[in-house]
Formats: structure tokens, sequence, C-alpha cells
């Protein structure tokens, strides 16, 4: 749950059966999306662990989502980098089509 104050959001995660509140610099909706990615990779980080027999301790499975989150993180930034390099080459693709289609008519 989140709840609103002027300059800071006050989160509430529960982890391992344990509930954390924690203050975010984001808009509620923002804060309240980050905490529940965080649940989301602890869980699915526990039910693997589960599956696969050691039990790894509260920080081990912390880190390893912290991980994970950061990792996938990095490569939808190096998706959307290539995303914008590809929009900008055709547009400037199209650019010059239009360009040369437009001076081709007005000769």
């Amino acid at each position: 749950m989140a709840f609103c104050n002027s300059l800071e959001q006050l989160v509430s995660i529960e982890l391992f059966g344990q509930l954390f509140t924690v203050k975010a610099q984001a808009d509620a909706g923002t804060a309240r999306e980050v905490a529940d990615i965080l649940v989301r990779e602890v869980g699915r980080i526990l039910s693997q662990e589960a599956a696969t027999g050691p039990n790894i301790s509260k920080v081990v499975t912390l880190i390893l989502a912290a991980l994970n989150i950061a990792g996938e993180n990095i490569e939808l930034r190096r998706e959307n980098a290539e995303l914008q390099r590809m929009i900008s080459e055709r547009t400037m693709v199209m650019s010059r089509n239009l360009d040369s289609y437009l001076t081709e008519f007005r000769i």
C-alpha cells in the first residue's frame, strides 16, 4: 500500500513474511510498481530455490533479485537504444526519399 506525502511516498513491501515500509521519491504508482517487481522477483527466486534444494539466506536472495532486475534493466536499455537507432535511420531514409520526391516534382 502506498501513502502520499508532498515529497516522498511510503511504500509497504512484504518480503519473507515481514512487512517493510520504505520511503520512495517517486509517484505512488511508480513506487508501488517498483515494490511489486521486487516482490515478484524474490518470489521467483524462492520458488526456484525450493525446487533445487539448498536454502540460501534472505540477503543472498535479495542480492540475486537485485542483480536479476538490474540485468533486465540493462537489457531493456540496450533494446531501447537499438530501437532508437533504427527509428533514426529509417527517419533519415524517409526524409531523404521525401526530399528527393519533392525536388523531382518541383522541376
